[in-house]
């Protein structure tokens, strides 16, 4: 018997190749049950036919359309020729703002291939794997032999959202990187007969957060991680988290355990989520409805797809709280559906929970700082028919003010989005066919919740708005969306940019009818809403487009890619997290992709400017039952990062459907993946020949080789102008206006970062090949970089000083010019005495 028994309501409704596992494990089998928002709210259709008026005092042109547009409709001129090419090869005239990473797209992967494909000339390289021991004290991981103590040592299951962030005056060679960890699937992890209560355990310390230290050679080498680092940490589920915001000391929140309902443990079914300009993380508690047992009697829990059903853990029988019908346990469900704050350049700090930015199942938040100094953050609710949200701070970013900075989600205004559309509802037929006026657009307005520290929902107070987010929003009446999960703001053009993954009810039945924005009955694939807010970010209007209606066109799929070609772009599917390079390209991560187009999940590029507006390129794709998760672009130094989760979800232990990333006959592991160039070998060869002079004896010519061979250690000299080009500020003083350490301006390199070429010659390791592909395509490498006693240089790198994410920021601009050669094994460099070698080792 299996060591939980799961109640596949799924099996046989899901489309295509879609885990019936999945949807039991992950979303409660959200999609089977009745639709949580009921309310009465119009739909995008009912909004289309009111718009009518509107087109007609616009004078009912496209042209005047586009004037009251602008700025969202992208760069696209109307009427532009087709540009020619292959589907998959790559367009140079249609080059994506220069960026340095380019690649030719990959054709997609069929469901059922258990292999982590990426570009011709590209490597994959596992950086961290479910069960990697964190600490000294941890055990290695034992397939057979797994316990709950191990594993709360260890890195946790089913890794999403991933950021990482280099560790200032590291010269670009160390770096932490966070982690959640959404779910697990004890199925696959256990064997048959593990002890029903050890199984409850494992699974709880499988859940959870992980901050780690990682480090690698040079900018062309992979990271790995730092086994015993004194920033890593995992926050399981016995892990305080404060309260914060208006809903703390409600007593909506207390229980027996917190009678002041301000200190809550643990954290669920976390998604996605974003860094803030102030170096901390968001993340986003999505499906934790899952884990709770409840009367599911009231509104309140209805709204939330609480049930009086036994879960499919069953954590509730060992664990009173997660059963809400036991006496001072009812309100322990309102403790979670937050957005989770950590600092992970200090392990001691204690996590946070802001009810300032609503309960619900957010996928995410993302945070960008507004023209006028506050801190603005967007999140969506991943429900069908739920809706989308804005967080507006009361206070202001102060730049150099870390602890100021770090209190700024604590308090300010709540929004929720109301969108208005432009075509007549006859032109929305549901098959996706664009309308008469060539796109898909229109306006909208932020409905508030909270106002100026008060409830703006009559019949709310304060409390109840933040606590039961979804039934004041419902009062509202705004918009109800097709799921939508990350929700990201662009630093370069301040455009927010909406992933609605899909919604199998739109149409069906007595569901809402297709509309403008989301113009597909079953919407099986999904589509990206872009939003141009009219003003600054704080703003209440906005204008709005579809960039995207997903699909793919060669299997017949209605699809819209902004007016790009449809023969040209790769197809994609279900849209989950997104991502920005350094010049401003939008990078998609898919979720349910095997369920719509037939293909495993992937990573895609799309180009948001120019003639290329709207093309599609495939970098990856993750292997059979996988999910891309948490994509991190560094295209400076040519490289991404992917989680990879629930790889071979549908199988069993001892019959498992994948062996990624190992491939060694034993079951899969979800692990964060780093995809690198494969290095090229340095023009060493040519060196060889010189000597062929020195065969005639005389050495006169011996001169002249050398003298050839001086210019070459000039040849690095040009490159090291490169560091000291910019004139852009220090790093440790950003500019306020683009504090996001995640789009760091490669023009403004580290002067310590050291040329990656320098060491070539120091490590004999980087001139062997790289070693043999796996199945999937990367090497067999990653995994630890020991040396937890080596670390005492980490109280200097400045984490507990002001702003030290600016300084990441800055280091992340160095992307040095890659090295020809690279490390492809785990192994830790040694220096000469044998013991692991520090990065200061490294430089010398």
């Amino acid at each position: 018997m299996p060591p939980i028994q799961l109640p596949l309501l799924m099996q046989g409704h899901t489309r295509g190749k879609r885990s019936a596992v999945t949807c039991a494990l992950k979303c409660n089998n959200a999609c089977v049950g009745e639709t949580c928002n009921t309310s009465s709210n119009g739909y995008f259709r009912d909004i289309a036919s009111r718009a009518l008026s509107r087109r007609a005092m616009l004078g009912g042109g496209t042209s005047a359309l586009a004037i009251a547009l602008t700025g969202t409709q992208g760069a696209l001129a109307a009427g532009a020729p087709a540009t020619g090419g292959s589907a998959f090869g790559p367009v140079p005239a249609l080059a994506p703002n220069g960026t340095s990473l380019d690649f030719e797209a990959i054709s997609p992967v069929p469901f059922e291939v258990d292999e982590f494909t990426v570009p011709e000339g590209f490597d994959w390289h596992p950086v961290i794997r479910w069960g990697d021991p964190l600490f000294d004290d941890a055990p290695d991981f034992d397939w057979n032999a797994q316990s709950a103590e191990a594993q709360k040592l260890q890195f946790g299951y089913n890794n999403d959202y991933t950021e990482i962030q280099e560790i200032p005056e590291s010269g670009g060679r160390r770096a932490v990187m966070f982690v959640n960890h959404e779910y697990t699937n004890e199925n696959i992890m256990l064997p048959a007969g593990t002890d029903a209560d050890e199984v409850i355990e494992i699974g709880m310390a499988g859940h959870g957060l992980t901050v780690v230290e990682l480090e690698r050679e040079d900018a062309a080498s992979p990271y790995h991680y730092v086994k015993g680092a004194e920033l890593n940490r995992r926050i399981l589920l016995d892990a305080e988290f404060e309260l914060t915001g208006p809903a703390a000391g409600s007593d909506l929140v207390t229980t027996v355990d917190d009678p002041e309902g301000r200190i809550i443990l643990g954290t669920l079914g976390n998604c996605a989520g974003g860094l803030t300009p102030w170096g901390t993380l968001l993340s986003g508690e999505e499906n934790f409805n899952g884990y709770f047992r409840a009367p599911g009697d009231t509104p309140e829990q209805q709204r939330y797809g609480l049930s009086d059903e036994a879960t499919a853990r069953g954590w509730e029988t060992k664990h009173e709280r997660f059963d809400a019908r036991t006496p001072g346990y009812e309100n322990e469900v309102n403790r979670f559906g937050w957005i989770v704050e950590v600092d992970p350049w200090d392990p001691t700090s204690t996590p946070k929970k802001h009810s300032s930015l609503g309960r619900f199942k957010h996928e995410g938040a993302n945070v960008i700082i507004a023209e006028d100094g506050r801190a603005v953050a967007y999140s969506g609710d991943d429900e069908r028919f739920d809706y989308l949200y804005k967080f507006v701070s009361r206070d202001t970013y102060v730049e150099g003010d870390r602890e100021h900075n770090k209190t700024l989600l604590e308090n300010g205004d709540l929004f929720v989005a109301k969108f208005t559309g432009n075509s007549p509802a006859a032109e929305i037929d549901g098959s996706g066919a664009v309308p008469a006026d060539g796109a898909f657009d229109g306006v909208g307005e932020w409905l508030p919740l909270v106002l100026d520290g008060e409830s703006a929902v009559e019949g709310f107070t304060l409390e109840e708005v933040l606590v039961h987010t979804r039934l004041a929003a419902d009062a509202v009446g705004p918009t109800k969306m097709d799921r939508c999960e990350d929700v990201e703001p662009s630093l370069h053009s301040r455009r927010v940019y909406v992933a609605c993954t899909n919604n199998s009810n739109r149409g069906v039945e007595d569901h809402a009818a297709p509309d403008e924005a989301n113009p597909r009955t079953e919407n099986r694939d999904g589509h990206i809403v872009e939003i141009d807010e009219q003003g600054d970010q704080t703003s209440t209007t906005f204008s709005w487009n579809l960039l995207i209606v997903a699909g793919d066109p060669a299997q017949g799929d209605q699809t819209y890619f902004s007016g790009f070609p449809v023969d040209q772009v790769s197809p994609i599917s279900c849209p989950d997290n997104l991502a920005f390079d350094s010049v401003g390209n939008l990078w998609i991560s898919t979720d349910g992709a095997p369920s719509g187009i037939g293909y495993n999940d992937g990573l895609f590029r799309v180009t948001l400017e120019g003639e290329a507006r709207g093309r599609v390129e495939q970098f990856l794709s993750v292997p059979i039952d996988g999910e891309t998760c948490g994509p991190i672009i560094r295209d400076q130094d040519r490289t991404a990062f992917v989680s990879v989760q629930h790889p071979g979800e549908d199988g069993e232990f001892g019959a498992q459907r994948s062996f990624f990333p190992d491939f060694d006959g034993m079951g899969p592991k979800p692990s964060v993946i780093q995809v690198l160039p494969v290095p090229v070998e340095e023009p060493t060869d040519p060196e060889p020949t010189d000597p062929e002079p020195t065969d005639p004896e005389p050495t006169d010519p011996e001169p002249t080789d050398p003298e050839p061979t001086d210019p070459e250690p000039t040849d690095p000299e040009p490159t090291d102008p490169e560091p000291t080009e910019p004139t852009t500020p220090d790093p440790t003083t950003p500019e306020p206006t683009t504090p996001d350490p995640t789009t760091p301006d490669p023009t403004t390199p580290d002067p310590t970062t050291p040329e990656p070429t320098t060491p070539a010659p120091t490590t004999p390791e980087p001139t062997t090949p790289a070693p043999t592909a796996a199945p999937g395509g990367g090497s067999q490498g990653g995994g630890t970089s020991g040396g937890g006693s080596d670390r005492d240089d980490l109280a200097k790198t400045g984490f507990g000083l002001a702003a030290p994410a600016a300084i990441a920021a800055g280091l992340l601009g160095g992307g040095a010019v890659l090295a020809g050669r690279r490390r492809a094994s785990a192994a830790p460099v040694d220096d000469a005495d044998g013991t692991d070698a520090t990065p200061e080792d490294e430089q010398a």
